[in-house]
């Protein structure tokens, strides 16, 4: 059973674009280091301050690995220096969660 890893980021407003950079770069880095991306989610409506992350791994034996091959992959470790940077994250949080509603039936369309 695979967990899912939620981050829930607090941005700065005016800074928007540079965490759509961010997110850009994790679309490219993560899928190589080991975990399965679901996307990263940037405000659109509502909050201009909350965005997310959501990718999924094995266990949390191979977030650690994952986390390890992140840290040591030239892009990773660029998209970490341009955060600490541009300082456009205000706040992160992770959160693990398994999936509870699976399997899914099929959609109806209208």
């Amino acid at each position: 059973m695979s967990i899912t890893c939620f981050i829930r980021y607090e941005i700065d407003p005016h800074k928007r674009a540079a965490f759509e950079e961010y997110a850009r770069n994790w679309g490219q880095a993560i899928p190589r280091c080991g975990a399965e991306l679901i996307g990263y989610f940037a405000p659109h409506e509502g909050s201009a301050t909350t965005a997310y992350g959501v990718y999924a791994v094995d266990s949390l034996a191979a977030y650690e690995a994952y986390r390890a091959r992140l840290a040591a992959d030239p892009l990773g470790r660029e998209n970490y220096a341009f955060a600490r940077k541009e300082r456009f994250i205000l706040k992160e949080d992770r959160l693990f969660l398994k999936l509870a509603s699976g399997p899914h039936g099929e959609r109806i369309a209208p």
